[in-house]
């Protein structure tokens, strides 16, 4: 496993030397969006997927992209296969907002978990954070961005209590997501998750399609913490990470303290058909015309 790749200026430089200006409106002011597939064993998950969404962020905060979609999957492809993470990769593609140019960046780096595969296999647990995530009317969840300072608040909240991670609510007391994840929990065999102020997941659409695949009922709706808290079992998803079973939430032990059955069964059938290349595009396929040399 290679150490990644950085695309940036025009430039394949290794992560080490990837740098930005310290005035860089993306550093400075947040005024960047951004997008993170991953690969696995040579192929990315919904690739499509995620350039689309990612070009709707750019849309939604009046960005132009100096790149069109094609030619920001190829060069996703050169900083996966020249980073040597093809097996295993977290890749990320930014465009900081309103500079005289454009400043596009892309990364791949050996594969990012939120929670390591040992521990998701015992199951984690999470606070719900009394910090209230950002709303939608500030600043729109749905365009992958930049603004975590209310996240980075949850996650403190979630380290001081001992806690793996943290979800937060919306400013009037409803389930939002967590720094890097949505939250789903199942009560009576149908899942649930929430439907606003926060981002639509790549993964999350992948919980819908797998729960159809399975014939589980799910809804996405308005949920407070005690419906969390009460509920038969939970589990967050993510690129970095996939489905990860939760096994308490505040002081509540949830599915005997063991990671639910459909949690678990999610979980299995994610990887495999992973593994087998469901919605999978290989690296190769991208690199017959190289973007930049």
């Amino acid at each position: 496993m290679g150490d990644g790749m950085v695309f940036i200026d025009g430039e394949y430089v290794a992560p080490q030397d990837a740098k930005i200006s310290i005035f860089d409106n993306g550093f400075v002011k947040s005024d960047v969006v951004y997008d993170v597939t991953s690969t696995w064993k040579g192929q990315f998950f919904r690739l499509d997927d995620h350039m689309d969404r990612f070009l709707r962020s750019c849309a939604g905060v009046h960005m132009t992209c100096p790149y069109g979609a094609d030619e920001i999957k190829r060069i996703l492809a050169e900083c996966v296969e020249r980073g040597g993470v093809g097996e295993a990769a977290y890749v990320g593609f930014v465009p900081n907002l309103r500079d005289t140019d454009v400043t596009f960046i892309a990364y791949a780096v050996p594969y990012a978990w939120i929670v390591p595969p040992e521990v998701q296999e015992k199951g984690i647990d999470i606070i719900v954070a009394k910090t209230r995530r950002i709303p939608d009317e500030c600043v729109e969840a749905r365009y992958k961005n930049h603004h975590w300072g209310d996240l980075t608040r949850a996650r403190i909240e979630a380290l001081d209590a001992g806690a793996h991670n943290a979800v937060l609510c919306t400013p009037d007391g409803y389930l939002a997501e967590g720094p890097g994840f949505n939250i789903f929990f199942v009560k009576d065999g149908a899942l649930h998750t929430p439907a606003r102020n926060m981002l639509e997941g790549i993964t999350r659409r992948t919980v819908h399609d797998l729960a159809d695949e399975l014939g589980a009922p799910h809804h996405d709706g308005d949920y407070r913490p005690d419906d969390l808290r009460e509920a038969d079992e939970a589990f967050i998803c993510s690129t970095a990470g996939g489905i990860m079973p939760v096994v308490k939430v505040d002081d509540r032990v949830l599915s005997n303290g063991a990671p639910g059955p459909m949690s678990a069964k999610l979980r299995e059938l994610y990887w495999k058909k992973r593994e087998a290349g469901w919605h999978g595009t290989p690296v190769g396929d991208l690199l017959g015309q190289r973007a930049v040399a």
